[in-house]
């Protein structure tokens, strides 16, 4: 049984399935239409395994919510298009090895290649033995950079320093930005064809920096490359549901902006399904959601930063993005992008995925004033950490 990992829903049904057969489930989608996959679990869900006799009864609880697919149970799906290879740059840390422990359990990744300066070996090893399709494997060391890369089409990068008691995202800048520039020229060199997901901080920086070294080797797209603010999304539809007593499973909040301090926008005005707060109360929860990550820093008194919780996020940004390449419409998540929409080079909006990165802009929506007011805030300290970024670049020997 798997525990821990999805949040309990209401239960919708039960299926037997002989052991190795296709089993075919309904569900509605987004737009309340049934829609089938093969064995294919909607994240939020949870799958109860047990093999009898060369049965295998799936108890599916489902909360029948649109959220990111991820298969909990053996890998049964065998449909032409999902032969994705993933990469994930920084393997071996607190994020990237449960991050790579959710890609490497789902079928719609067929490779996983592993990354990272130490452990990586272990890592893959350690995941290879996990009874889905995937076929994982592991590189160590500048040197197996290059060879990590080929082929890739989603690269996934939580490689760096994570946050201590009393940082801001901005103080790993030094650290980080040098290593998300090398990681960044090794993907243009060989995957320039690939949708690039920066987990990263300070993401406010890491993306405008990935974006100029892109430019550098003449292969920007920038419709593929994505600062993943999920996060923050995840957070938001966790607080709120607190606050009002709801599924969370069944909340959306859109959270627009940047990815730090008071660049993070929650637009609870947008929020599904429609919810008001007092004055104080919403800007009491504005300012948790902002502050998330520090309450995770401080919580773990020294030992790390926000791990699982990003891990599950990159991983629901992740499967959004393998679906849109797939074929799936409607596929629609926050990103931290190129954009038009702001004054703001990158901004975070509401993004219509397609088979090539980004299909559609939505942009910001219709703001309440309390939110216009929180965009205006935030403008001048994004210029500052976008500006940051591509100097920093610009800069480079």
């Amino acid at each position: 049984m798997v525990d821990g990992l999805l949040q309990d829903p209401n239960e919708v049904g039960t299926k037997t399935c002989t052991l190795g057969d296709q089993m075919e489930i309904s569900t509605p989608n987004e737009h309340g239409r049934e829609q089938s996959g093969l064995v294919k679990y909607r994240a939020k869900s949870k799958c109860h395994l047990g093999v009898t006799n060369n049965l295998m009864s799936c108890i599916l609880v489902s909360n029948l919510e649109n959220r990111s697919s991820i298969s909990l149970s053996r890998s049964l799906s065998t449909s032409s298009q999902n032969h994705a290879k993933v990469a994930v740059l920084g393997a071996s840390g607190g994020i990237g090895q449960p991050l790579s422990l959710l890609l490497k359990n789902s079928p719609l990744v067929s490779q996983l290649s592993l990354y990272d300066i130490a452990h990586t070996p272990g890592v893959a090893a350690d995941l290879s033995h996990i009874e889905t399709r995937a076929h994982v494997k592991g590189y160590m060391g500048p040197d197996q950079l290059d060879a990590a890369l080929q082929g890739c089409e989603v690269v996934v990068i939580p490689a760096g320093v994570p946050r201590k008691p009393g940082m801001t995202r901005d103080d790993l800048f030094n650290t980080n930005a040098t290593i998300v520039a090398t990681l960044a020229d090794a993907c243009a060199r060989n995957c320039p064809e690939a949708m690039i997901c920066i987990i990263a901080n300070p993401v406010n920086s890491t993306i405008p920096i990935t974006s100029e070294l892109m430019k550098k080797h003449g292969v920007y797209n920038p419709n593929k490359v994505f600062g993943v603010t999920t996060l923050d999304i995840v957070r938001a539809n966790a607080f709120v549901a607190e606050l009002k007593g709801l599924d969370p499973a069944r909340v959306s909040v859109p959270v627009i902006g940047g990815h730090a301090g008071k660049t993070i926008i929650p637009l609870i005005s947008q929020c599904t399904p429609k919810v008001e707060f007092p004055a104080d109360q919403l800007s009491a929860l504005t300012g948790r959601i902002q502050e998330a990550g520090t309450e995770v820093v401080k919580a773990k008194a020294g030992a790390g930063s926000a791990t699982l919780s990003m891990a599950y996020a990159g991983a629901r940004f992740t499967f959004s993005v393998l679906d849109a390449m797939n074929g799936k419409e409607g596929v629609v998540e926050c990103a931290f992008v190129r954009s038009e929409e702001t004054e703001c080079k990158y901004f975070s909006t509401p993004l219509l995925l397609g088979k090539n990165g980004i299909e559609k802009n939505l942009g910001l929506g219709k703001l309440s004033a309390f939110e216009q007011k929180l965009v205006a805030d935030a403008i001048g300290e994004l210029k500052g950490s976008i500006k940051k970024g591509e100097d920093f670049v610009a800069n480079m020997k």
